[in-house]
């Protein structure tokens, strides 16, 4: 079975047992929950959700409610509007259904769901959100939520991610978030911090709204900064024209009216792991040790703008973004018990390097442009992943440019020192890619954020572009963790990985995620710091997912039984 004919959960025999799997992988004429509409400038995605369609049985979606196979969609269609549809500026946000937008995720399939489904479906969802921001931000995709009927829970977090807000004023359509009241747990993906820090609304406003079920109609909606418009239904069609065509004049996107063809990531699934062409992933379940080896371009990749869109999806560095987002994607969520991974390259760092000018040379052609933010955005994935991540710069290895950002995004980099032969040892090499193309979710650059912001060492660093760094060089300014010698080197790295899987992986969850984004914080860490942490917890507490928690009890009648006490 390959990506392009295989359902969103399907079933395949691993490490001698039958295991359900989730594919990430779909395409508009699968979809069940979004229709994508597309007229010249502006893209229009419906939600109208299939109350049958749940990508799990037991529950059905009603209410415009969503679960994971809704959001494998949205992804889906987000990227379709990036490179298939290059001229879109604006992505207007629309119901199907009347009298209700989006009432949030399903929680009946919440209350079924294991802790780590409704953990990695909350940090896929809030990824989803993150991009829709840092395509706004980035590249100019604007989005505008057309509200029309309730709008609550995810739903709102949808709505808060968009550029703008507009609703009907209507006397029954509203804001809520009522995680709090209704269920015992907090919005998962972010809503808390978004109203906040994204909206600016004042906390004691926030603290009514977030502990008020019925929600928030128009007039008081506008007053609180939860929207930023509304109209009677009667005008409500010509006040969302209205803010398409102020965001149209807002966004620097462009490009043709059609794009590329986004045929499906080639991949296989065995015994052995996740094989794709540029990257490959070999797994070990008796050591939970997933290695990622990726391979630099096989020659010089195509750098005019005719070649690069006639490359189309093989052209490499979109070939690597996509293969391993869908890696990164697939073992976060199907190989939950392999909790280290290491990192690996191969091949010719001249190549990369080539590659990496091709990127700096052509960054404001369209498919370059959205190429550089599919890849900053499959780093922000890997920076976020709860999972320890090991780069090993041995020999053969290529980590140069965008593929040192792979190391720099590891918990620990090590580096093979060969004091006999220094000419055949690993190098690091540096290039434009490093200061400022793939910005951290915190704001900064990956050599910022390792660093602390120290700008006189990292201004050294950019005086060294181009050098190739063996490891005692790298190991003094700081590059690299550790470099044994090849008598040492299996030694070392074995008791290494023997030793981190002998820890807790909560406490590892914890102290990763604590130790990734020192310093400043920005909307998104915080966001990903309290949902990897407070809303990790909340969900095992028996107030919220206990026999007679608030998201166990949801819809019975029956009314929650609390544990009172604080701590």
């Amino acid at each position: 079975m390959n990506a392009m004919t295989e359902p969103l959960l399907f079933k395949q025999t691993l490490a001698g047992e039958e295991r359900e799997l989730v594919s990430f992988a779909t395409d508009p004429s699968r979809y069940r929950h979004w229709t994508l509409a597309v007229d010249g400038e502006v893209a229009r995605l419906k939600l109208d959700i299939d109350e049958d369609g749940g990508i799990k049985p037991g529950y059905k979606l009603k209410l415009n409610s969503y679960d994971l196979g809704v959001d494998i969609e949205l992804h889906d269609a987000l990227n379709r509007i990036r490179f298939e549809h290059p001229a879109v500026k604006v992505v207007v946000f629309e119901s199907g259904k009347d009298r209700i937008w989006c009432s949030g995720a399903n929680i009946y399939m919440l209350g079924l769901s294991t802790h780590a489904w409704k953990v990695n479906f909350c940090k896929f969802t809030n990824e989803t959100r993150n991009g829709l921001e840092d395509s706004s931000r980035n590249e100019g995709l604007k989005a505008v939520a057309a509200v029309t009927g309730a709008c609550a829970g995810g739903g709102y977090e949808l709505a808060l991610a968009c550029d703008r807000i507009v609703m009907v004023d209507d006397h029954s359509s509203t804001v809520s978030l009522p995680e709090v009241p209704l269920l015992g747990v907090l919005p998962g993906t972010g809503g808390l911090t978004r109203v906040t820090d994204k909206r600016k609304v004042r906390r004691d406003l926030a603290d009514i709204f977030c502990t008020t079920s019925e929600g928030v109609r128009a007039d008081r909606a506008k007053d609180w900064k939860l929207i930023d418009g509304h109209a009677k239904p009667q005008a409500f069609g010509a006040l969302v024209d209205h803010e398409v065509a102020a965001l149209r004049a807002q966004s620097k996107r462009s490009g043709p009216p059609q794009g590329i063809a986004l045929t499906p990531v080639q991949r296989k699934i065995d015994e052995q792991g996740y094989h794709y062409g540029v990257v490959d992933v070999q797994v070990d379940r008796a050591t939970r040790i997933a290695t990622f080896t990726v391979q630099a371009p096989a020659k010089a990749i195509e750098g005019t703008p005719d070649a690069i869109v006639a490359a189309g999806v093989n052209w490499w560095p979109l070939q690597f973004a996509r293969e391993l987002d869908d890696a990164i994607l697939n073992l976060r969520t199907n190989e939950l018990e392999i909790g280290t991974w290491v990192l690996k390259t191969r091949g010719d760092a001249n190549l990369v390097m080539q590659a990496d000018s091709v990127l700096e040379q052509q960054q404001d052609h369209w498919l370059v442009r959205e190429t550089i933010g599919a890849l900053r955005r499959t780093l922000a994935r890997l920076d976020v992943t709860s999972r320890s991540l090991i780069a090993l710069v041995d020999e053969g290895s290529c980590f140069a440019g965008t593929f040192y950002e792979l190391a720099l995004a590891c918990d620990r980099i090590y580096m093979l020192d060969l004091p006999d032969a220094p000419d055949a040892a690993p190098a690091l090499r540096l290039n434009e890619a490093n200061f400022g193309r793939y910005p951290v979710v915190n704001g900064l650059t990956r050599l910022q954020t390792r660093f602390n912001e120290d700008q006189a060492t990292v201004e050294q660093l950019h005086g060294l572009q181009d050098s190739a760094l063996r490891a005692d060089q790298a190991l003094g300014l700081g590059l690299v963790t550790l470099t044994p010698d090849d008598i040492d080197w299996d030694d070392e790295i074995r008791l290494m990985l023997e030793e981190r899987a002998s820890l807790s992986p909560d406490a590892l969850t914890g102290m990763e995620a604590s130790l990734r984004f020192p310093g400043k914080e920005t909307m998104e860490t915080r966001v990903f710091g309290r949902l990897s942490a407070w809303q990790n917890w909340i969900f095992i507490r028996p107030n919220a997912v206990g026999e007679e928690g608030a998201l166990k009890l949801f819809g019975t009648g029956k009314k929650a039984k609390f544990d009172w006490k604080r701590v």
